[in-house]
């Protein structure tokens, strides 16, 4: 016959779990995961971009351009006028220097607007420009 033995703190071994570190470590990896995030940056309204066959995606985008049908240019939610595209380009460029810029033109949107915002981004001293395409 096999004899039950008690823990040396007198209680049995069907004791409660202490379910204090396990909170304490999902805690701190939802806290790791929020700061860690990147978040998707939208330039301001929504565009039909043109097709594409072959699309490469950039890894570091600091400014995101959109160009309206009507060659309205928007960055970083705020429609910008012709004049002040470059330095908001700058300064969105200055936050984060090792980054990009993407153009979200409209299919239908004016050259004249897209050429605007590629002199404008040469200006400011960006060399990584693409421009976004559905694939």
């Amino acid at each position: 016959m096999i004899k039950k033995r008690k823990a040396a703190g007198g209680s049995s071994a069907d004791g409660d779990i202490n379910l204090t570190p396990m909170l304490d470590v999902v805690f701190i990896m939802l806290i790791f995961f929020i700061v860690t995030a990147t978040f998707i940056k939208r330039a301001g309204i929504d565009v039909t971009r043109p097709d594409a066959e072959t699309a490469d995606q950039k890894p570091t985008v600091s400014v995101i351009v959109a160009v309206g049908e009507k060659g309205d240019i928007w960055i970083d939610n705020q429609k910008v006028d012709a004049q002040a595209i470059r330095a908001h380009i700058e300064r969105l460029h200055a936050e984060n220097p090792k980054g990009g810029m993407v153009i979200q033109a409209d299919r239908k949107a004016k050259h004249e607007a897209l050429m605007n915002v590629l002199n404008a981004a040469r200006g400011a001293g960006l060399t990584e420009v693409a421009i976004s395409t559905e694939a």
